[in-house]
């Protein structure tokens, strides 16, 4: 290691030396993929509802959102997007922070990600149950 903690040249260079788990990379790389071509899959149901929810009185639009089908894919839309944002910020974290900051914005990073999804839910679920 060099003065500052960083890898020099020649430790990049040589494959023996490992930086993380090879598997979780992967599953990691893997998972951003999938979870953002899902995504694409999941705008197509997000315009659908946006442009159902146009002019109606807002009785008809909870009722539209308590629909079962309607209200399983908003939850899985939450779901994938959590996903895939902890990811995409995990990317950027690790780019931009040292090692001694990286813990902190990782924690930071997942407790965002969880609360947004709690909440989120919690909406989704509110609207089912409570109306």
């Amino acid at each position: 290691m060099s003065v500052l903690g960083k890898p020099t040249r020649a430790e990049i260079q040589n494959p023996a030396t490992r930086y993380g788990k090879a598997k979780a990379s992967t599953r990691h790389f893997i998972t951003q993929r999938i979870t953002g071509a899902i995504n694409i899959v999941f705008s197509i149901f997000i315009i659908w509802f946006v442009v159902s929810l146009a002019s109606r009185a807002p009785a008809e639009m909870i009722e539209l959102a308590r629909n079962p089908f309607v209200a399983i894919g908003l939850a899985l839309l939450v779901v994938n997007v959590s996903i895939h944002m902890r990811n995409g910020m995990r990317d950027t974290i690790e780019d931009y922070f040292d090692k001694g900051e990286h813990g902190w914005a990782m924690l930071a990073n997942n407790l965002f990600v969880g609360c947004f999804f709690v909440v989120a839910l919690g909406a989704i679920a509110k609207l089912v149950f409570w109306g």
